[in-house]
């Protein structure tokens, strides 16, 4: 286990947009969270001791929580990092000033992403942020004078937003690296039940310019959002998309395991505050090796570098290149791969979803006796 992703579901508002597990603060429940998160690191500590490679504390709005709590939070953790570890806090704008960035700082935290979503006031109130422009450039602008690797999210695409300009902002502010998302509409959300709609072609030419402003600012596109100067790059997100094994501790956060006794792997998910404070245990899901697969080659694809197949049959002990060659050289010839040896990338004015089910389909076969190809 080389990760490990703490949850805090506490957010000080709650935005339109918004689908993840988030909860406002109230009378005591975070004392609560804080005793029933010590009593679940204590446990996985005991079946996966580290060291760790990377720390990740998302949200909700981690950087809310007061700052005897995240002293609480941070020693609650028994695991030892590795010398290099990447430690990040997920923050909003609102929840920053340098007492508060010199405290992370003093608890181990090198990292931190900043929920921005934009540099304009129009688009922020839309979005239903707390803070405002001038906020968020401060925010920004205290967390690279902290010293702290600052990355920033950026939501690109949505109607009557200059994002050529906010683009141009986080350029001109020197962060290290930018998530640049399109706002999906989940359901059930306030922004799905008032019927809003977005622009595809809108939210297509929004990605193409980040591509562009942000690659001539030595922000290379890494992954499908994601944008890093080199070294900047995000490693504990690259163990998602890399397929590896993380743990996760508080509710509604999800760990992927190594597994046993033919299964390569177990995913856990935990349960919503209520029930996950009351000791509910988390769901679990037992991964094959031919469903890692199919996983790897999804998430992998997101990435610039692309995913080794051969690495892949390593891992997984199945001839998953005999059963994708035919395919692979079909797609090759589209233009919708490149293909290096085993190594496969995805070319990025390619839609993913359509590649990854005729690849897919190339593996449904293993196992029934029949010839390859």
């Amino acid at each position: 286990m080389l990760g490990l992703y703490v949850h805090v579901p506490f957010c000080p508002t709650l935005c339109p947009y918004c689908d993840f597990h988030v909860v406002r603060r109230q009378g005591g429940v975070v004392e609560a969270y804080l005793k029933r998160l010590a009593e679940e690191a204590a446990a996985l500590y005991e079946r996966f001791p580290g060291p760790l490679k990377t720390l990740y504390f998302g949200g909700g709005t981690p950087s809310f929580l007061r700052a005897g709590e995240l002293e609480r939070l941070f020693a609650l953790l028994p695991w030892p990092l590795q010398p290099d570890a990447e430690v990040t806090l997920e923050a909003n704008p609102g929840t920053l000033n340098p007492e508060r960035l010199a405290l992370f700082k003093h608890l181990g935290v090198n990292r931190l992403s900043l929920g921005v979503q934009s540099f304009q006031e129009s688009v922020l109130k839309t979005l239903g942020r707390a803070h405002g422009r001038k906020g968020a450039l401060r925010a920004v602008e205290l967390s690279l004078e902290a010293g702290l690797r600052t990355s920033i999210d950026l939501i690109l695409g949505l109607p009557g937003q200059d994002f050529e300009a906010d683009l141009g902002e986080a350029v001109a502010l020197g962060v290290g690296h930018v998530s640049a998302y399109t706002l999906q509409i989940e359901p059930g959300t306030p922004f799905a039940l008032q019927g809003i709609r977005l622009e595809e072609e809108l939210e297509a030419a929004a990605l193409e310019q980040a591509e562009e402003t942000l690659g001539a600012a030595g922000l290379l596109r890494y992954e499908v959002s994601n944008f890093a100067r080199p070294g900047e790059e995000s490693q504990h997100n690259r163990l998602y998309w890399q397929a590896g094994f993380w743990g996760a501790l508080g509710p509604s956060a999800v760990g992927h395991y190594p597994g046993n006794n033919g299964t390569y792997s177990l995913r856990l998910t935990h349960p919503p505050l209520p029930r996950w404070l009351a000791g509910e245990a988390p769901s679990l899901e037992a991964i094959s090796p031919l469903e890692h697969a199919k996983e790897a080659l999804m998430l992998g694809l997101r990435l610039q570098e692309g995913v080794d197949v051969g690495a892949l049959e390593a891992r997984t002990g199945l001839p998953l290149w005999a059963w994708l060659k035919p395919v692979v050289q079909g797609l090759e010839a589209e233009g919708a791969l490149q293909v290096e040896g085993q190594r496969l990338r995805a070319t990025w004015r390619n839609t993913l979803h359509p590649l990854i089910l005729r690849l897919w389909e190339g593996l449904e076969l293993i196992g029934s006796g029949r010839t390859p190809g």
